[in-house]
């Protein structure tokens, strides 16, 4: 059994999650963020996983992110008529950064970060098992 490609696997998606990771603290970061050098409010970022696959064999060899999109659903707008960005009737449009989601994304990606780094130590502890076996 090969478990080279297993852990290569493994580490594609822990890369995979550490840009997700990134990407939540950044969204975290700028949840009252109101003005961007683009102008308007902070839009949340949501990576956009895909299957990394050899297309001579068909073979998968594990994930990889393929896009960075901004979410565009509008956040709230809040009366605060003494906010610099307000309106003409005192409102403000705030980013769309829920941060509860933001905390479910963070556990998810967090859980799935463990779960990959898991597989990897287990190969090698199967791998260092195997050659003492060999050895004997």
């Amino acid at each position: 059994m090969d478990l080279i490609p297993a852990s290569a696997i493994s580490a594609s998606a822990l890369t995979a999650e550490k840009v997700r990771l990134d990407l939540i603290a950044e969204n975290i970061a700028n949840v009252n963020t109101t003005r961007t050098p683009n102008g308007g409010p902070y839009q949340r970022k949501v990576p956009t996983f895909e299957a990394a696959m050899d297309i001579a064999s068909g073979a998968g060899h594990g994930v990889r992110i393929s896009s960075i999109n901004q979410d565009t659903t509008p956040g709230p707008r809040v009366y605060n008529p003494s906010h610099p960005d307000a309106d003409a009737n005192g409102f403000v449009q705030m980013p769309n950064v829920n941060l509860a989601y933001e905390m479910v994304d963070l556990i998810t990606a967090s859980r799935s970060y463990e779960a990959n780094l898991a597989v990897i130590r287990n190969a090698r502890q199967m791998v260092s098992q195997a050659l003492s076996i060999g050895r004997m």
